[in-house]
């Protein structure tokens, strides 16, 4: 890719309906992509299917991508993961038989999913450690534990409005942190 310019930088020129940000897109994640597509279907011609379809749907769903939630590879991998198992109940529908399930047992992720996903967790922790500890205490409580606001607000006996205030402000910390650069290891 050229200098500074990201999976997330590249969604966002998408969004606008540029057509070079989106063929750099797709030369830089494609083979990714087809990975995915291959692991789950287990037939190349229906893979390239799939990975074709899924650079549609990017196309046409680069707006509704949200940095908060997921980077954008991570997003791209989610599509094509979710085109591919379409793709399979869809076969499976076409035979009227169980053939296809067998290749949605096995739904761990691969090892490159999980260096992806432990990579975001590990920056989660890292900038959850930045907070201070009553709000990063709230939010772990709130998107670890499962706890409801209420749930919260009488479990530290404090306001409800203040908890969703703490959550918010954390939120949005979080959000900074995670979108900046991590420090390079010295």
């Amino acid at each position: 890719m050229r200098d500074g310019e990201t999976i997330e930088a590249l969604l966002s020129r998408v969004t606008l309906k540029d057509r070079q940000a989106f063929d750099t897109l797709y030369s830089h994640t494609s083979s990714k992509l087809f990975g995915v597509t291959l692991r789950i279907l287990h037939d190349r011609q229906e893979a390239e299917e799939a990975l074709q379809e899924c650079f549609i749907k990017i196309w046409r769903k680069a707006d509704s991508y949200a940095v908060s939630k997921a980077s954008g590879m991570s997003w791209l991998m989610a599509i094509a993961r979710n085109t591919a198992i379409d793709r399979l109940r869809k076969r499976r529908e076409a035979t009227g038989d169980g053939e296809s399930e067998k290749y949605l047992e096995d739904e761990r992720p691969s090892p490159e999913d999980s260096a992806v996903l432990t990579g975001e967790v590990n920056r989660l922790h890292e900038c959850l450690e930045t907070l201070d500890a009553d709000r990063a205490d709230v939010i772990r409580q709130a998107f670890l534990g499962g706890l409801k606001y209420q749930q919260l607000a009488d479990m530290t006996r404090r306001p409800l409005g203040t908890i969703k205030s703490m959550v918010r402000r954390g939120l949005m910390a979080l959000k900074e942190c995670i979108e900046a650069e991590p420090e390079k290891a010295k």
